[in-house]
């Protein structure tokens, strides 16, 4: 899509530069044929790719070059940088790239590079005629997309229990529940797309479990759907508050967008809301409710919000933060029980005319159809580097998959939408034979208000949190350490720190 000319920047890039201007690992924003390009040299190789990422819009020019490639400093996406390709999620869709030429010491962008969809993959006696796909979330879509991206051309279904096609999830805690973002964010791709790919999606599908031995899922209506592959992609579910009133309709959880969509409508009819959990989804839906100007009072177990992720200080940051906007906490307490109008505490009493509730006290891995199945369970679906399960044709990915950690060195489940969106893409691969072990560092982000949280790794333990910089000034970096090892590090508008602790922990897990 071209850009406002109005908008432009920097040089005419079809006009040329010096070469001279353009050093080893330098990057020029400037524009060609009405649209904003970002220049980029590497080594003797220069590159020309549109400057923005193509999952939130975040600046390359930002971001963190390796090799032949560059990294989103906002999500970590990563891009090839010659043909624009989007290599790791959350980007899915490529960047527009351009060729280059150099010639009497000028550089210049020549034409735009067409994107060409992957040559059909291989046959051999082991390619998948049909392959399942059971969940609709992120690990679930990524991996059909990337079936069709790397050639597969064989019966691919996606069966969900969701009523809506997959859905960007981090939207619906953050913008789009705030107000802010458009309905057309949420989904990751609309109807047109799984057409035109013939991804076959069968939504609000209740599984009735798989019968291995003949390579079937059976849903509840008796049909029995054949697989070659299947992968097993059922995210988790809200853990749900069992106390009284829990029940009442005014009652809400949030995981599916038709939850969103359901919070949305009670909130525009809504004065005082209360949250249950200050968890991610808590803390999100708070701020994201603040927004709306609803008051908002938080309740929760914890002495600090997130102090189990993130250390003392940094809770305490994330207190004030929301104090800042309003939000009141009645921490080191709980829910007794809900009634039409009001929320009985044990320690504090009553809150009173409230309007809507929200629980985000967690969630717990969907492992039913995996434990029918008999796959190998471990406080999740057990996979080996190859994300397959411990049936020969069945992998998992997402929030379920229990997997071999190279950096750590330990079997560990996170329930993180990018992991999920690439264990999903791997697990794709691999079911086409590709053998690719999972070597991707945990990522995961939070956002409160204008206030982005990158996480990078997964830190269940630490003896030491060194801090580099200010929380409190918003400007920090954050190394959590176990044994002098480093196991994770939380940043604060410090993107290019966060990327390279990520490549630094990659290169790690590699050696």
């Amino acid at each position: 899509m071209a850009t406002d000319k109005a908008n432009l920047s920097g040089p005419d890039l079809v006009t040329g530069i010096p070469a001279g201007e353009l050093s080893d690992g330098g990057k020029i924003l400037g524009h060609a044929h009405g649209e904003e390009v970002l220049l980029l040299r590497t080594g003797d190789d220069i590159f020309a790719i549109s400057p923005h990422c193509t999952h939130y819009h975040g600046p390359l020019a930002d971001g963190l070059v390796v090799g032949r490639t560059v990294r989103c400093p906002w999500h970590h996406a990563c891009f090839d940088l010659k043909t624009g390709e989007a290599l790791k999620a959350p980007a899915i869709d490529p960047l527009r790239s351009w060729n280059v030429e150099q010639r009497d010491g000028m550089i210049t962008i020549t034409t735009k590079r067409s994107h060409h969809k992957a040559a059909p993959h291989r046959a051999s006696n082991s390619t998948p005629q049909d392959i399942v796909i059971v969940g609709g979330g992120a690990a679930g879509f990524a991996a059909a997309e990337m079936l069709r991206r790397e050639g597969y051309q064989g019966s691919l279904i996606m069966l969900s229990s969701d009523s809506s096609l997959p859905c960007d999830r981090p939207n619906l805690s953050k913008d789009y529940l705030a107000g802010t973002a458009p309905f057309e964010y949420v989904p990751l791709k609309d109807e047109r797309f799984y057409a035109e790919n013939n991804i076959e999606t069968r939504l609000g599908v209740a599984i009735l479990g798989t019968d291995v031995r003949a390579g079937e899922v059976v849903i509840a209506d008796g049909e029995r759907i054949p697989y070659d592959r299947l992968l097993l992609a059922t995210g988790a579910e809200p853990i749900r508050l069992t106390i009284p009133g829990a029940d009442h309709p005014h009652v809400h959880t949030l995981r599916s967008f038709a939850d969103c969509q359901s919070i949305i409508e009670s909130a525009k009819s809504s004065r005082r809301a209360v949250v249950i959990g200050a968890s991610f989804i808590g803390l999100e839906v708070a701020a994201s409710l603040r927004e709306r100007d609803l008051e908002v009072h938080i309740v929760a177990p914890d002495k600090r919000p997130m102090e189990h992720v993130f250390g003392p200080k940094m809770g305490d940051f994330v207190r004030s933060l929301h104090e800042s906007h309003g939000v009141i906490f009645h921490l080191e307490d709980k829910v007794i029980s809900i009634d039409d109008k009001s929320i009985h505490l044990e320690k504090a009493g009553t809150i009173n005319d409230v309007d809507l509730v929200v629980v985000g006290i967690g969630v717990r891995p969907r492992l039913a159809l995996a434990e029918r199945a008999g796959l190998k369970l471990d406080r999740g679906v057990v996979v080996n580097q190859y994300l397959e399960t411990s049936a020969a044709g069945i992998f998992a990915a997402g929030d379920i998959a229990r997997w071999p950690d190279p950096y750590s060195g330990e079997t560990i489940r996170a329930e993180h939408w990018v992991v999920a969106e690439r264990q999903g893409q791997v697990a794709a691969r691999n079911m086409l034979g590709f053998r690719t072990p999972f070597a991707d560092v945990p990522f995961f982000w939070s956002q409160h208000y204008d206030i982005p949280i990158n996480y990078v790794g997964h830190a269940v333990a630490w003896d030491d949190i060194e801090i580099d910089g200010d929380i409190n000034a918003k400007d920090c970096l954050l190394r959590f350490r176990q044994n002098g090892r480093l196991r994770a590090v939380a940043s604060i508008f410090r993107d290019l720190d966060s990327l390279k602790a990520e490549l630094e922990m990659e290169r790690e897990s590699n050696r």
